[in-house]
């Protein structure tokens, strides 16, 4: 047994930890869970914990049912909204067969492969989302906590103290973050965590939907992911900066380019931009997803990179003068909905074949895209997103690099669940249409 699972049992005996939570995620990015005791602990931390994989979206099928959950001893947390009467812990597991060899229907394991890839190639991934959200005063409602907008610090904004909750929650469990404030939208809010390596930054992401949620409900209101929930209003992205390092080195900076971006660097840009509307069924997986993706709400629609630019759908930010070697790259289509675990296994694999393949960079778009006319984005070469699920699908079966990024395995789920919910979205009646024909027709 290793110092990190050693640690795990200690610290359980020192806090008085009376249940340990192991958590994983199925397919389309929903968290699960199941409690042990202590006294079991060490069994799963050798050994792992057997259950039901069949009743998990996208594992295995009823007569494959038995599935080992194995716990990663280095995502041990205490819980902080669990309290001190009865402590609760939890930990990130992987999941595995029987035999103890890896699951490919996994998120986490994906992640990891994917990851691997890039280690091979002497790389390594870190991420850093912006996390934008809803508070509303129930989950049956959108009626929100304020009506103040961007960087608004007044007495509209309610919901500073829930976002002050939320951060020392996070903090609590050893997830750093860098900003927070309130956003364009009505109730809309941000917090922004530190970069971290991809695979802590995924675990980080599920972990902090999930603490904003018990947070706004412990003050008796509810926190919601969804990308559209207010038609009319700014939806909720994900803006993920990207770091790729060989050693201590920032593979995306070069001092000799004008603005500090490697060849590399250039490379993964063109990577994402080439297959940017191939993985965007996984970095936006909902119908709701593409409501956001509309021209004239800030949202990234078209398929371009700037510098300075926020109409792009790839960002280079600018470095702060003292740290110029922080170059940076920001892939501005991911929703908070997305499972996070595959979303960047997706935006490593369309960097690394633009790297692998020298994909050469288009221009720069200098220009605001959104005031551009069809005619200029075309003799500009810059394409547009999805603007549907089934749109999207369509493109992301097509492609040999998400069914190689995913596996056999969650490629085909996840096109199945998803066409599924296309399925069950398009016969549907909306008020929207029955205020607009009821009466007309």
């Amino acid at each position: 047994m290793d110092r990190h699972a050693e640690y795990v049992l200690r610290t359980v005996e020192e806090r008085g930890v009376r249940f340990v939570r192991l958590w994983f995620t199925d397919v389309v990015g929903a968290m699960k869970s199941f409690s042990i005791t202590p006294a079991e602990l060490e069994n799963a931390l050798v050994d792992g914990m057997s259950f039901d994989g069949s009743a998990i979206e996208g594992y295995t099928r009823i007569q494959e049912a038995d599935m080992l959950a194995v716990p990663d001893p280095n995502t041990f947390e205490m819980l902080p909204w669990r309290g001190d009467d009865a402590p609760v812990a939890r930990m990130f597991c992987d999941v595995r067969h029987l035999d103890g060899s890896e699951f490919h229907g996994d998120p986490r394991t994906v992640l990891k492969q994917n990851l691997e890839r890039a280690r091979e190639r002497d790389y390594r991934f870190f991420v850093a989302p912006e996390m934008e959200y809803f508070y509303f005063k129930d989950e049956h409602s959108t009626v929100p906590l304020d009506d103040a907008g961007f960087f608004d610090l007044t007495t509209q904004d309610i919901s500073s103290e829930l976002r002050m909750q939320t951060i020392l929650t996070l903090e609590a469990m050893g997830i750093p973050v860098e900003y927070s404030f309130h956003e364009n939208g009505p109730s809309q809010h941000e917090i922004d965590l530190r970069y971290t390596d991809a695979l802590s930054m995924a675990d980080n992401v599920m972990t902090f939907r999930l603490a904003v949620k018990e947070v706004a409900l412990a003050n008796g209101v509810h926190a919601t992911f969804m990308p559209k929930p207010i038609a009319g209003a700014f939806g909720s992205g994900m803006h993920t900066h990207l770091s790729l390092f060989q050693g201590d080195t920032n593979a995306f900076h070069d001092t000799s380019d004008e603005y500090g971006l490697s060849k590399t660097g250039k490379a993964f840009i063109a990577g994402l931009l080439h297959h940017a509307r191939e993985i965007t069924a996984v970095t936006n997986q909902t119908v709701n997803s593409y409501k956001r993706l509309v021209a004239g709400m800030e949202a990234p629609v078209y398929v371009s990179w700037a510098r300075n630019n926020r109409s792009a759908l790839v960002r280079v930010p600018l470095p702060k003068r003292q740290n110029l070697e922080a170059t940076r790259i920001e892939y501005r289509a991911p929703d908070p909905a997305c499972n996070p675990y595959l979303a960047f296994s997706l935006i490593l694999a369309a960097g690394l074949r633009g790297i692998d393949e020298g994909y050469e960079l288009s221009a720069e778009a200098t220009n605001n895209i959104f005031e551009m006319t069809d005619a200029e984005r075309h003799a500009a070469d810059i394409s547009i997103l999805p603007t549907s699920l089934d749109e999207a699908l369509d493109l992301m079966e097509g492609s040999s690099l998400v069914r190689e990024a995913l596996g056999e395995h969650v490629f085909e789920y996840f096109l199945r669940n998803k066409r599924n919910e296309w399925d069950d979205y398009k016969v549907q009646v909306t008020p929207w249409e029955l205020t607009r024909f009821l009466g007309n027709l």
